[in-house]
């Protein structure tokens, strides 16, 4: 029986963008579907961050086709992209460490009830999200600044799900994290799949991306230059496209593969 893949919820086609003489992004192609973790990869300066705070709306593209939801859109603005449905959790994360788990979910978008802080909801959603997730998280009324790396990316992460986004992002989420800390954000990016986003991790490291990436999609020197299924590859291969050593003809396997070699 012939399996069909859903539809993206983002889709990006011939998107380009330049600073100056500077080529950041030329004709890239990029999708995300619902239930779907896609690792983005390549080397540094292979235009990355510039397609991921495209996507988020920290830059406008030139030029390129960009869809949501299946509706042709232009982002402008962080705003929009998340009023869109779209969440990045960039690498410094944004937490305040004098403020306590509630506070930090909340910052900006505070609940209130008779004209004063909801306290008493906020913290109940607040222990909802978090266990929705399976984070390990104390106590949600203990600072920020005494949790552990892994659990202030639990934060930042469980944060991003307020406004019930389809997509949400991840910058580097398990840099200069410990093993066991590692495992627990691994184990987050799973739990997001299983709500059905779609999942963006942009990372470096390779076991990572192995461990829960359905898809990887590299990038080298602004441009794509691979998109593999995992379960139909290897490091090395993707290594290799990062490097330049084989080139997007070679290793695009994903987009040659025909709807009849998808059985189940």
């Amino acid at each position: 029986m012939t399996t069909t893949s859903p539809a993206p919820v983002l889709s990006m086609t011939g998107v380009s963008k330049r600073f100056g003489a500077v080529q950041a992004l030329k004709d890239i192609e990029f999708h995300v579907s619902t239930g779907e973790v896609v690792a983005l990869v390549g080397d540094n300066g292979a235009g990355k961050s510039t397609l991921v705070k495209a996507i988020a709306g920290v830059y406008t593209t030139d030029s390129g086709e960009v869809t949501f939801d299946g509706a042709p859109v232009t982002i402008t603005s962080p705003s929009q992209a998340q009023s869109l449905g779209i969440a990045t959790v960039f690498q410094d994360l944004a937490l305040c460490d004098n403020l306590d788990v509630v506070g930090n979910l909340f910052l900006g978008n505070e609940l209130k009830r008779s004209g004063a802080l909801d306290e008493v909801t906020m913290e109940q959603e607040s222990w909802r999200l978090l266990r929705e997730l399976s984070a390990k998280i104390p106590s949600v009324r203990i600072p920020v600044a005494s949790l552990s790396g892994g659990q202030r990316q639990t934060v930042a992460i469980a944060r991003s799900l307020l406004g019930e986004p389809k997509v949400v992002m991840l910058d580097e989420p398990t840099a200069a994290l410990g093993v066991a800390q590692t495992a627990e954000v691994l184990n987050l990016v799973e739990r997001l799949r299983e709500r059905g986003l779609g999942v963006i991790l942009i990372s470096h490291n390779m076991s990572d991306v192995m461990a829960v990436a359905d898809r990887v999609s590299v990038m080298r020197l602004g441009r794509n230059n691979g998109d593999f299924r995992v379960a139909d590859t290897n490091t090395n291969e993707i290594i290799a496209a990062i490097t330049g050593a084989t080139t997007n003809a070679v290793t695009a396997r994903a987009a040659r593969r025909t709807p009849h070699e998808e059985q189940s």
